[in-house]
């Protein structure tokens, strides 16, 4: 039976984790014959992308009401949208749409979010409230999954939806190192210049290939690592990036050898094209999959010198033969979505 679906997540911002996010969401939806809205921040691109789906502008909140409203089921996620970390006015927005769809008693799904960090106590609770009067939820993480379940709230324990991106096989990879870079708290000038100067001394014979993932965030920081490593050495190759489709950063990425990355998502990536990852530790998330899969991890102030010869030594086979083995399971969404009304 074909559902209204009101998608609510970090969309429309051309970021390629929460893209690929909605790709794979929308596909599923898609196949099972449901009606797609997307709240996105640009509208005119996100339907762009997809045939037969409709938009709204993520301030448009009398028409968000409205078609939550006339909708069958709102769907908050993935990614990290319910933390306070990056902003509390976030936080509030993405709890907000969750609010009107259990205000309207609509079908609501938390999907496989990553819940915390969630530093004020009262948003904490509200947020936890609102959580528990849903209909299904799944966590990527097991920080979240144990936060929910401390709390009385059941949830499904999930890999992100990513892993279930299928990528074909490179057998011949390139001579090149991927550099995916952000701007975020603690990254600092000394890092990007040192960073630079060790790569020119570890990789100088290799293609430099610097990836912008959201321009408004990592654009000028991809340029600032660019121009570094220039001066130490102008017959280096290097090329930055920008405005690919998420089909082509991932072709890109699977030829390269390896790969020095900040974002969960290109980390993900990188797992299953067997390339050879470095994670940088800006974010909690970051730091457990990497974790997860043995990988070096390169934290701001420490000695990058050690954490390439540790990238070098990486048996990239073993670890994508383990991240293919997590599939995403859709068995009780599948349930949720697709139960008769």
């Amino acid at each position: 039976m074909s559902k209204k679906c009101v998608l609510s997540g970090y969309f429309g911002f051309k970021n390629f984790g929460d893209e690929a996010i909605l790709d794979v969401l929308v596909k599923k939806l898609q196949n099972d014959n449901h009606n797609i809205t997307v709240i996105s921040s640009n509208p005119e691109y996100t339907m762009s992308q997809y045939k037969e789906i409709n938009s709204i502008y993520t301030f448009n909140i009398k028409e968000i009401i409205r078609t939550i409203f006339n909708s069958d089921i709102v769907i908050s996620g993935g990614g990290s949208l319910l933390q306070d970390v990056t902003s509390a006015k976030s936080l509030y927005y993405y709890l907000f749409i969750i609010f009107i769809g259990l205000l309207f008693n609509k079908t609501v799904i938390i999907f496989a979010q990553g819940i915390g960090p969630i530093q004020n106590p009262i948003s904490r609770f509200i947020a936890l409230q609102f959580i528990k009067h849903c209909k299904y939820v799944s966590v990527r993480d097991k920080n979240s999954y144990k936060l929910l379940t401390n709390s009385g709230i059941k949830a499904d324990l999930l890999c992100d939806p990513i892993f279930s991106i299928n990528i074909p096989g490179i057998e011949n990879k390139t001579k090149t190192v991927a550099v995916q870079l952000r701007n975020c708290k603690g990254i600092t000038a000394d890092f990007i210049d040192r960073l630079a100067h060790q790569i020119n001394i570890e990789f100088k014979d290799y293609k430099i290939e610097i990836y912008s993932f959201q321009d408004e965030i990592d654009l000028e920081i991809c340029k600032e690592f660019e121009k570094n490593i220039k001066m130490l050495n102008p017959d280096i190759k290097t090329e930055i990036f920008q405005g690919l489709t998420n089909s082509q950063i991932i072709e890109r990425i699977s030829q390269a050898e390896y790969m020095i990355a900040m974002r969960f998502h290109a980390i993900i990536i990188g797992l299953l094209t067997k390339t050879k990852i470095l994670a940088i530790n800006y974010d909690i998330k970051v730091e457990k999959i990497a974790k997860e899969f043995g990988l070096p991890i390169l934290n701001f102030n420490t000695e990058i010198k050690d954490a390439i010869a540790e990238l070098k030594s990486e048996n990239s086979e073993a670890i994508t033969k383990k991240a293919k083995k997590k599939v995403f399971d859709w068995t009780h969404f599948e349930e949720i979505t697709n139960k008769e009304m």
